[in-house]
């Protein structure tokens, strides 16, 4: 019995043999022992076959190979890459070809060593003529060059370049990015996997599926990102052989074998420019197919080739306009009209042709009958109408946390950040005379796993990153000593903090920093942000629930003004215009009562607002001072404030008629009289004509927010006021500074 493969290198017994041979003539039977066969060589190349490669690949380095086997070599070279760049064309998403890192390095390996073993040939067989390493290098050589040895060159330079410049370069680029996100976004892919498993959307083995999918894709992007290097070298290490074999054969043909210059340069120069491309073309094939790799869209299901005809192709009207292009170029005097209007035939063409199948697609699909479940069929559940509650409000005030800041919010794992919260509504509620609105705790996993943001009305207020396993000390500006820790920012002021370890609050208190925890950190920049943003929590609605307290109360004097004498919408504009600049409006009395007086005479809410600060004076002066009846102030000389009334007055309430560079030099010498003040330990507080009051505060609102801007008329009766500098004044112990 002739048996064929690995099966027939066993010597059966003749009886065994008989048996055999009569058991083949059943077709169940030799089926059975052809999958066998083509199974147990299948696994034996599979465990075999890398071990042998790289072996094979040592030996032809240092091994001298004769000129028929590197021409079956570089052949099998060429066939391999050939294989590989098909492969990666055909395959539908990169992880169908999860082992290219593997066989990109392999390859470069047997590329490498077929070099090395080229390169021993031609520099000990060169003499003997261009076929002393095989055919295929001769052939390449011939080809390329074309009888010139400049073009050879330059032919090959050009090839190294768009390898190395353009393929190999962007290539290893959009892996490297890919690496990044990829790695990035596995926290988040693991959190939505878990998510779909509580909620009943896939079980545990799909789960289990998912999850090493995404492992195995974080770990292909990792694998290329460092692959896309071996091409690279590859390409270098080839433009260096290719000048070793040249100036090392010229230098041996003529030295040692007593050929003329001229004779050995068109023999090495064949040599090494053939053995240089033999290289370079499976270098090439295999960089494409390393972009081709990582440029592919994970999610896609569909082949390269038919993916990218379907998106180019896809409308038509891209081809007829493009028709139309080539056609106007084809009939100008001068252009080759046969290949513009040849191009422009078939781009009208294909476009005819896609817009009729789209056409008789659609056709088709009106046509045919609704598929069972589908929406206006029997058997399809009915859609429930739309309605307003489908339309989903913004967040008056939202807090998104990251994954790992979840236990921070959960009550049974420990969390105090709601408390915290609630402790910042209640607080900021006394303060400034309101109910603040709920806060929106939700997880968000766009988000970084350590990062928290804050919205409100939906828009991000503040966003940054704390440490949950530790605390942070914050140093307040005079600190004694080091310590050890992770650098940062206070995200409420700004100011230098570190993020220690636990163990070390009591050194950290003891060396003068103040030390807080993470759901501290985050209230306390909550906290900061809604009283910067608190007029804009003030609504009507909240107005009204305002105005429904007093009432009770007070009923006369609300139902004498509201909306009598001001509507709700200028009251609320008044309370928001007192909330911008600092002022509580939980004195409601005063408020009222002071709009009673005011309010038949103006109607603009700027005077109102003006009048309902002078009636709220003393509040004003105890939440600055406290309870001291001598207040220091900083004031404008009486030149400055003649030019600013006089700007205002030709420039409108906004003050847009104050000169550029005078607004410069006040904004400097206000900064440096308000840091004066604080270092002295006091408030820093502008006393200026009502006129200029409004105007001045909005101008050093943002640039210099610890400046409080009061009129004369602001002061108490029962309070002294000491003038401690005087803005413009010519005293050179004060900030000066000149008008002009």
């Amino acid at each position: 019995m002739a048996e064929s493969g690995a099966l027939s290198k066993f010597k059966m017994p003749a009886a065994l043999s008989t048996f055999f041979g009569r058991a083949k003539a059943n077709p169940r039977v030799a089926k059975g022992l052809e999958i066998g066969n083509t199974a147990f060589q299948r696994v034996r190349v599979m465990k075999l076959g890398t071990p042998i490669l790289v072996l094979c690949a040592l030996s032809m380095i240092t091994l001298p190979l004769p000129p028929t086997l590197l021409d079956i070599l570089f052949s099998f070279n060429i066939s391999l890459s050939m294989i590989v760049l098909l492969v990666a064309i055909y395959s539908q998403k990169p992880l169908d070809f999860g082992s290219f890192p593997t066989v990109l390095l392999l390859t470069t390996i047997l590329r490498l060593s077929l070099n090395v073993a080229s390169t021993r040939v031609i520099l000990l067989n060169g003499q003997d003529g261009t076929a002393a390493a095989g055919h295929v290098i001769e052939s390449f050589g011939n080809v390329v060059m074309g009888g010139s040895y400049t073009v050879g060159i330059i032919v090959f330079i050009i090839l190294v370049i768009v390898n190395f410049v353009v393929v190999t370069k962007g290539a290893g680029r959009i892996a490297e990015v890919s690496a990044r996100f990829t790695l990035d976004a596995m926290p988040g892919k693991q959190m939505a996997i878990d998510a779909d498993l509580n909620a009943g959307m896939i079980d545990q083995d799909q789960a289990r599926a998912r999850r090493l999918e995404v492992t195995a894709e974080a770990d292909f992007y990792g694998s290329m990102d460092g692959a896309s290097k071996f091409v690279k070298g590859d390409a270098i290490a080839g433009v260096l052989i290719l000048f070793i074999n040249l100036i090392g054969g010229i230098l041996i043909g003529t030295m040692q074998y007593g050929l003329t210059v001229a004779e050995s340069a068109r023999i090495y120069t064949i040599l090494s420019i053939g053995d240089g491309l033999v290289a370079q073309i499976p270098s090439l094939l295999l960089s494409v197919a390393a972009a081709i790799i990582v440029t592919r869209q994970t999610g896609s299901q569909d082949e390269m080739g038919q993916q990218v005809l379907g998106e180019l192709l896809g409308k038509p009207k891209t081809l007829f306009i493009v028709a139309g292009i080539l056609g106007t170029m084809g009939i100008v005097p001068g252009m080759p009209h046969f290949a513009f209007l040849t191009l422009a035939s078939l781009c009208g063409g294909i476009g005819y042709y896609m817009k009729k199948r789209q056409e008789r697609e659609a056709a088709i699909a009106a046509a045919a009958p609704p598929k069972e479940g589908a929406p206006g069929t029997p058997g399809a559940p009915e859609q429930k109408e739309l309605s307003w509650d489908d339309v989903s409000e913004v967040d008056v005030i939202g807090l998104e946390v990251g994954y790992r800041l979840i236990p921070m919010v959960d009550k049974t794992q420990g969390g105090e950040l709601l408390n915290r919260v609630k402790g910042v509504r209640k607080k900021l509620s006394q303060d400034l005379g309101f109910l603040i609105p709920p806060v929106h705790i939700r997880d968000n996993l766009d988000l970084g796993p350590n990062f928290y943001r804050i919205t409100v009305m939906g828009v991000t207020f503040g966003e940054s990153e704390v440490q949950p396993d530790r605390d942070m000390a914050i140093n307040p500006g005079q600190v004694f000593g080091e310590i050890q820790g992770l650098k940062g920012k206070d995200p409420a002021f700004g100011l230098d903090a570190i993020w220690i370890a636990k163990p070390d609050n009591d050194k950290a208190l003891s060396l003068g920093y103040t030390v807080v925890d993470c759901a501290t950190v985050i209230a306390t920049h909550l906290s900061q942000i809604l009283v910067n943003n608190c007029a804009s929590l003030l609504g009507q609605e909240e107005v009204q629930n305002i105005l429904d307290i007093v009432a009770k109360s007070q009923p006369k004097l609300v139902n004498g003004l509201v909306p009598a004498v001001v509507n709700l919408g200028l009251l609320t504009h008044i309370l928001q215009n007192l909330l911008n600049e600092g002022v509580p409006v939980r004195d409601m009395r005063t408020i009222l009562e002071t709009l009673v007086e005011y309010a038949p005479r103006s109607q603009d809410p700027e005077v109102l607002t003006a009048a309902c600060r002078i009636g709220l004076r003393r509040l004003i002066i105890q939440d600055i001072m406290g309870g001291e009846n001598l207040i220091p102030v900083i004031t404008l000389a009486p030149d400055l404030e003649r030019v600013l009334t006089k700007s205002l007055e030709t420039g409108g309430a906004e003050g847009v008629g104050i000169e550029p560079g005078l607004a410069d030099r006040l904004q400097k010498s206000l900064m440096e009289a308000a840091t004066n003040q604080e270092m002295e330990g006091e408030p820093a507080l502008l006393l200026t004509s009502g006129i200029l009051r409004s105007t001045l505060a909005r101008f050093v609102k943002n640039t210099i927010p610890a400046l409080k801007v009061l009129s004369y008329q602001e002061i108490p009766d029962d309070k002294q006021i000491k003038i401690v500098t005087v803005v413009g004044g010519a005293n050179q112990n004060q900030p000066n500074m000149q008008l002009r």
